[in-house]
């Protein structure tokens, strides 16, 4: 087995995981991507809708990832496809395997960029047989916009999302029929307005308040059964079903290296400035969030770019980690809230926090205390604040935290 040392070691070739490795590579680091795809730019390389980028100049999925890598590669960030990262070798050691078999690459500072993944039937505890023509959003737009497979004629969609609403048009740029967009929430939770034009444009329903609670078909899906909130059933014929959404984070490596998980996100724990429990490890994108767009991947990939310098710069010296690497305070979410990313907090932080819901808020009040003492108030009397949109709160209140204080919570009225 070889080994090597970078600067920085960044785990993950989407959005998050390119915008660090370009600017880090740009201030003159030796920075190293490792993807185990077979090719760079996450998600987005097969989500062939526009939508990215910057408005107005908004870009399909696959031409940000060619951005994105194009930049990084450009910057001189060595970025190695079809290498995956297999475990922790040291404090900031991983072993990995690819094309040119095992190594062992230790760096200075590392990333975790690895991303989020959706839930697939079988996790979702799904019953029914095991057929043809079953899958996630994921599988779907690489089948047909990666692969050009034949994916059925009649698809059902489980989700009611953004994300469902892209599948939904991806299936119909495959030339199959969308029979209907079937979600158990009483609300779309989708924008109205995409709603509305799934039903009124593409003539296509959306089920509210229905559920899943069948496959059937041998060897080809035939049909799924749907139970509605009033007890009846149906059966939807379908030769396809696609899972949307449900989406966690791809945290096996963060577990694997020990690193604290904070229970709202499932992803690693980090603070401000994107630091995780373990001195010179970072993480940025969907691996902390599951999923967010890619505009915020990037950004947290900019933002910890900063503090990754930081600490090449200060923290990597004999004895100096413990004075540069603050713990942090757990900042928690409280019921009916459902998750805050970042989820430490540190006196100096002033990166904003990115909240969701269990249930529609309207005009909903945060309040932010420690040990009962309250910092801060933040009112959104325009917004309602729904389960699959995000909820922004300001970090203008952190310099108000003790850090040898109890957790901060996050309450809403």
């Amino acid at each position: 087995m070889t080994s090597r040392r970078v600067d920085v070691l960044v785990v993950g070739a989407g959005p998050a995981g390119l915008t660090a490795a370009s600017l880090l590579a740009t201030a003159g680091a030796r920075v190293e991507v490792l993807e185990r795809e077979q090719s760079p730019g996450g998600v987005p390389r097969h989500c062939a809708h526009r939508g990215f980028g910057t408005w107005p100049h908004a870009l399909t999925g696959p031409d940000h990832a060619r951005i994105l890598a194009a930049s990084a590669e450009h910057a001189g960030a060595d970025v190695r496809t079809g290498v995956t990262a297999l475990d922790w070798a040291g404090p900031r050691a991983l072993t990995t395997v690819g094309p040119q078999g095992a190594e062992t690459v230790t760096a200075r500072a590392v990333v975790l960029a690895t991303g989020a993944r959706e839930r697939p039937r079988a996790a979702r505890l799904v019953p029914g047989t095991r057929p043809a023509g079953v899958y996630t959003t994921g599988e779907l737009q690489q089948a047909v916009h990666l692969y050009g497979q034949h994916i059925g004629t009649r698809a059902v969609i489980v989700g009611a999302e953004a994300v469902s609403h892209a599948a939904a048009g991806t299936v119909r740029a495959a030339g199959a029929e969308v029979v209907a967009l079937v979600t158990e929430p009483a609300r779309a939770p989708a924008a109205p307005a995409r709603t509305l034009d799934a039903r009124l444009r593409h003539r296509t329903p959306v089920l509210t308040g229905t559920t899943v609670t069948e496959l059937l078909g041998h060897g080809r899906l035939s049909g799924v059964r749907v139970r509605h909130r009033d007890g009846r059933t149906a059966i939807l014929p379908c030769d396809t079903v696609v899972f949307t959404g449900d989406f966690v984070p791809d945290h096996e490596l963060a577990r694997r290296g020990g690193l604290t998980l904070d229970p709202g996100t499932r992803g690693p724990a980090v603070d401000g400035a994107l630091r995780t429990s373990r001195p010179g490890v970072f993480a940025v994108g969907s691996v902390l969030h599951a999923a967010e767009s890619a505009a915020t991947a990037a950004r947290e990939g900019a933002h910890a770019a900063t503090a990754v310098r930081d600490w090449l710069t200060d923290g990597t010296a004999p004895g100096a980690e413990g004075l540069h690497w603050p713990t942090g305070v757990p900042l928690v979410a409280d019921p009916p809230l459902r998750r805050i990313a970042p989820n430490r907090v540190t006196p100096g932080d002033r990166f904003p926090y990115l909240l969701r819901t269990a249930l529609p808020l309207p005009r909903p009040v945060l309040h932010v205390t420690q040990d009962g003492r309250p910092l801060h108030r933040e009112r959104f009397p325009l917004t309602t604040a729904v389960p699959h949109r995000p909820l922004t709160l300001t970090a203008r209140w952190t310099h108000r935290v003790d850090p040898a204080g109890g957790p901060v919570h996050v309450t809403v009225a």
